[in-house]
């Protein structure tokens, strides 16, 4: 299988198992990482996913240009029809929080992968790039857009005009990623920032996530408004009544998604 998932206390670990192409991403690996969202964001018994590639060379870079050549039907057949054939990368979402743990190359649609996480963790070996449109295309499972919000303007037309790649230091100083530790320490890291979230209380991890990425294509008023709407909805909840009791209790809180 191009895509493995393994759960365990509460964490869903999904890898690209391509190693041999890179982890590039062909129609059937796409099916299945979009397989694996849908899991995750189904499942009780998973509170936070990290995405990372087998192999030490790669995340992923990208589309198997081999595989993933024009296909038959007209962009308006494929935009308008029916929705078949592989998922398009920046429409996948779920709710639960997701830790890409880039262990090596991270190129184009990898790159994109990666930025559907909400967090970025990468080996110090790992590299950055966007390189479509040196091959006379663009990033469009969500390359463009994301990547904006992601590290700025200035740094983001460098990235996407020139095609280069980047370095894990500097992915790191201009926020591509949130941290750099040695390839040995990486899962480790993000097994343990992945642990840290599955301890809190689920549904107000959920809400915290939805608000933050909401809120940040909305006004300040209307940002915070809603903020105050979701406050009330968790006000009540078990699990926030758990949080204090066990504060009081000087014990760790048992959530329970309730």
């Amino acid at each position: 299988m191009p895509v493995t998932i393994e759960v365990s206390d509460f964490i869903a670990t999904v890898t690209l198992d391509r190693p041999q192409a890179m982890n590039a991403l062909d129609p059937e690996s796409l099916q299945e990482v979009q397989a694996a969202w849908d899991e995750i964001s189904r499942r009780k018994d998973i509170r936070v996913g990290i995405l990372t590639g087998a192999g030490g060379r790669a995340f992923c870079t990208g589309a198997d240009l081999k595989k993933t050549m024009p296909p038959v039907e007209s962009f308006a057949e494929l935009h308008f029809g029916s929705k078949t054939g592989a998922p398009v990368v920046s429409t996948m979402h779920t709710d639960k929080p997701m830790i890409a743990a880039i262990n090596g190359f991270a190129l184009g649609g990898g790159l994109e992968l990666a930025m559907l996480c909400d967090i970025r963790i990468a080996a110090s070996t790992a590299a950055f790039g966007l390189p479509e449109v040196c091959i006379g295309s663009i990033p469009a499972g969500g390359g463009t857009q994301r990547i904006v919000r992601a590290v700025g303007q200035s740094d983001a037309m460098l990235m996407l005009l020139t095609g280069e790649r980047l370095d894990a230091s500097e992915a790191l100083r201009i926020g591509l990623v949130s941290r750099v530790v040695a390839s040995e320490q990486l899962m480790p890291t993000a097994r343990a920032i992945a642990t840290r979230i599955a301890a809190n209380a689920p549904l107000a991890v959920v809400a915290a996530k939805k608000l933050a990425s909401t809120g940040r294509e909305l006004s300040l008023a209307a940002g915070l408004e809603l903020e105050q709407q979701t406050f009330g909805i968790l006000r009540n909840t078990e699990d926030r009544i758990e949080g204090r009791k066990a504060f009081a209790e000087k014990r760790k809180p048992a959530f329970q998604g309730r």
